[in-house]
């Protein structure tokens, strides 16, 4: 879902900011780091479980201890991207807007200058300043809209459907983000 970070794109940086704030570089934390970064956006869950892949004995308390301690130190980020857990993404200093799909719960991202023109004028005309890192806009995507319209042109011209509920599974693939 969006954009992912490999573990060896997150560079020794990290590793270097634990050890000067006296933190060791541990093989939790860094199992951590690596499956925020191969989720691209991961709740606490779905980080455990890709870390229990490897470390089947990893409490959930340690996973919110460590995503605590690497959000602290600038290397994760966690964005609340509906009424469920918050969703954690690897930290990146160009920031981003995340577009969220209510028909499929694809989560993709554009860069903060797509809704410079609203926070310039939320700005101006509230003085409201905006955390663009924490802003979510929520819709439907192509795939999603485009099946819906479909779908909405399908019940007016047939009186009979199956009684599912539209969006309930990921009908199409997803390009990887930028």
């Amino acid at each position: 879902m969006g954009r992912t970070v490999q573990g060896g794109a997150l560079g020794q940086d990290w590793q270097a900011r634990l050890r000067s704030r006296g933190y060791r570089l541990t093989p939790q934390r860094q199992l951590v780091l690596e499956a925020v970064g191969t989720l691209g956006h991961g709740t606490p869950d779905e980080i455990a479980t890709a870390v229990r892949r490897q470390a089947s004995g990893l409490n959930i308390s340690t996973v919110y201890r460590t995503l605590e301690l690497l959000e602290e130190l600038g290397l994760v980020e966690h964005t609340h991207l509906g009424h469920g857990a918050a969703t954690y993404s690897v930290a990146t200093e160009d920031g981003h807007v995340h577009l969220v799909c209510r028909g499929c719960g694809h989560i993709d991202e554009v860069a903060p200058d797509v809704v410079e023109p609203l926070v310039a004028d939320l700005a101006a005309t509230r003085g409201f300043e905006v955390d663009v890192g924490h802003f979510a806009v929520f819709g439907l995507c192509r795939a999603c809209s485009a099946a819906s319209s479909a779908s909405s042109a399908s019940s007016a011209s047939s009186a009979s459907g199956d009684g599912s509920a539209p969006g309930r599974e990921h009908p199409h693939p997803h390009p990887p983000s930028p």
